[in-house]
């Protein structure tokens, strides 16, 4: 896998590429933002095509690996947008049942990286489902500028129910256990709070990887153990933790958080030079261990 490597890229690029893919400024402002850079020999095609994800270079388990099955099932969201859609990976080898863990995408839809997630879960025997909050619009359309636009235009409420009714359709699945985990990135680090503590009777176990917590008095509800991953560079969202934590002392959830040195917000996202290989094993690898501890 090729990339530029990060120590290249001066943070104030990665600090507005963060800007750009949350809504803050537009693709002109970013790109007129990153031209005014010294970028130290580097094109300034090069460095966007650096920041931006190029799946073909990601996916660490083929979609035709023997020991899984994946399909795509339908669920019914009442209170959502009526019906969701997601990408279901089972153990090829499930003889009776095993837990099961959510798996939340990005604020762009279910792109290649997050179902490459899900089958990175099935690996290790669970069954792992990767809802598309995109599906009432058509599904993730094959490119991030267009997902983040399609997301972006929803209603955020709906979507969040369409979590919680994934979750729910998850945790009742004839070969789960009945144990659930979730595990989410970016916005589905903020969609795996806000379901630790909206529907804290279906999740067992939860993973957010530099995530917002819950809005408001919701954090008080949260129950769930929690594994707590963040970037060292992340202003946005770190800046959120230390009232987050006081919330989570004060409801004596078991919880750990880490901070990986030198890493930028979507450091596991492996078709990016936001990338950080180590970080991401060691930080997934502690992922797996807590799933084992609080689910198996």
């Amino acid at each position: 896998m090729s990339h530029i490597s990060p120590e290249k890229i001066p943070q104030q690029a990665f600090d507005w590429y963060d800007d750009y893919a949350h809504g803050d400024i537009d693709r002109r402002t970013f790109l007129s933002r990153l031209g005014s850079l010294s970028l130290a020999g580097l094109t300034l095609g090069a460095v966007t095509s650096a920041l931006t994800p190029n799946y073909a270079l990601a996916g660490q388990v083929s979609f035709n690996d023997k020991d899984i099955t994946a399909t795509y099932q339908e669920f019914e969201s009442t209170n959502g947008h009526g019906k969701g859609r997601g990408y279901l990976v089972v153990p090829s080898n499930l003889d009776d049942k095993a837990p099961a863990v959510l798996v939340v995408h990005e604020n762009r839809g279910l792109n290649p990286y997050v179902r490459d997630v899900a089958r990175r879960l099935a690996k290790q025997g669970f069954i792992a489902f990767a809802p598309d909050a995109l599906f009432s619009m058509g599904g993730y359309p094959g490119n991030d500028d267009d997902g983040r636009a399609m997301q972006r235009s929803m209603d955020r409420e709906k979507i969040d129910q369409d979590f919680i009714a994934a979750a729910s359709y998850l945790k009742r699945h004839t070969s789960s256990t009945g144990k659930l985990g979730v595990v989410g990135f970016c916005f589905g680090g903020y969609v795996s709070n806000m379901l630790a503590a909206s529907a804290p009777e279906l999740i067992n176990a939860a993973v957010p990887f530099y995530g917002t917590p819950a809005k408001g008095d919701l954090v008080t509800h949260v129950r769930a153990p929690m594994m707590l991953q963040f970037a060292e560079n992340d202003k946005r969202v770190n800046a959120t933790w230390s009232d987050y934590e006081v919330a989570l002392k004060a409801n004596n959830v078991d919880y750990s958080a880490y901070f990986y040195p030198n890493t930028q917000h979507g450091f596991h996202n492996d078709s990016t030079s936001r990338y950080d290989p180590k970080a991401a094993e060691l930080a997934w690898s502690r992922t797996v261990e807590f799933f084992k501890q609080y689910l198996v």
